[in-house]
């Protein structure tokens, strides 16, 4: 019985290797193709940077091929090439939309937890792809080895979210918070001890302005734990929203208030108590005539509330002392 049954699997055996050595050619797996090394006839600077970056390392799960991205690369070549040849897909074609960009990218990225309210952020409802911001196929700077290849190496960082300060990738559209990041007192950003990202997820989120909290004091008292209280003497728009008071990209006027102490005071205390006077030219040291004011307003000069009021974000003081954030 044990002889019959060794006689059966080797004839099973026989017949199986007879069948695989009969197969034809055209039935075994084909060996994959170089799709970089195609593409690198007409596009060796975008490949040799792209090899060079995270996505084109192979640890990457899909693999560091052109196709995954750009789609149809064999037909795009045997059309010739050009932009959308061969139904290729082109980042920069002014005939692709936004969401057709982000789609490509999200294809991969989407189970980001930073991108579970891509479709709420402000970025995807204004039209802005991930390309805007991140750029696949980089310049590298001079301490990379693509750059040591070249004879006139660039001196300047790679072009992407990777390299440079974000804020300089940020304020490429936002203008308006360049010009405050350059005023005198600022967050340290253009240092670069501060990131955008710190208070911002660009990515979206369902807060105000895309902040990484749930409100504007929660998100400023994350660093600013001292005035996060909770204070016994409270400061209504200190609760309410640190930006009645601070600008918090750049200010010209110190600790970024948004105007100068005593006026950001009066901006609520104005009809009421001893500061209750509008700080006008009748009170300068000369008439709106050009003469000599004999008696000028010497609140406007080298006085401010906080000179006594000092704890403006809170007191824990007993009685008045307290509740009129003395010293």
């Amino acid at each position: 019985m044990h002889r019959r049954t060794s006689l059966v699997s080797a004839w099973i055996l026989s017949v199986a290797g007879s069948l695989f050595l009969a197969a034809p050619l055209a039935a075994q797996p084909a060996a994959p193709q170089d799709i970089a090394g195609i593409c690198q006839g007409c596009h060796a600077d975008y490949v040799e940077t792209y090899s060079a970056s995270k996505h084109g390392q192979s640890g990457n799960r899909k693999g560091p091929d052109c196709q995954t991205c750009h789609a149809n690369a064999l037909e795009h070549a045997k059309a010739g090439g050009g932009r959308g040849a061969g139904g290729i897909f082109s980042f920069t074609s002014k005939a692709v939309t936004a969401d057709q960009r982000a789609a490509v990218c999200l294809s991969c990225h989407e189970s980001n937890r930073h991108l579970a309210f891509w479709d709420s952020g402000a970025h995807k409802k204004n039209d802005v792809a991930c390309n805007d911001c991140h750029a696949l196929h980089a310049t590298p700077g001079p301490g990379s080895t693509v750059a040591l290849k070249k004879p006139n190496p660039t001196v300047s960082p790679f072009v992407n979210t990777a390299r440079q300060l974000e804020y300089e990738t940020c304020t490429s559209c936002h203008k308006q918070i360049r010009s405050q990041l350059l005023k005198p007192s600022h967050h340290p950003i253009l240092e670069g001890k501060l990131a955008c990202t710190d208070c911002h997820n660009p990515h979206g989120a369902l807060s105000e302005r895309m902040v990484k909290a749930e409100s504007i004091p929660q998100l400023c008292t994350s660093c600013h734990a001292e005035k996060r209280g909770p204070f016994v003497w409270g400061h209504p728009p200190v609760e309410e929203n640190c930006l009645t008071c601070h600008n918090s990209h750049g200010s010209n006027h110190a600790r970024l208030l948004a105007e100068k102490a005593p006026n950001v005071c009066q901006d609520c205390h104005d009809a009421s108590r001893h500061p209750g006077t509008i700080y006008d030219a009748s009170g300068a040291w000369n008439l709106p005539s050009g003469a000599p004011n004999p008696s000028p307003n010497t609140r406007l000069i080298a006085r401010g509330c906080v000179n006594c009021h000092y704890h403006v974000h809170g007191s824990n003081a007993p009685a008045m002392k307290g509740k009129f954030f003395l010293r």
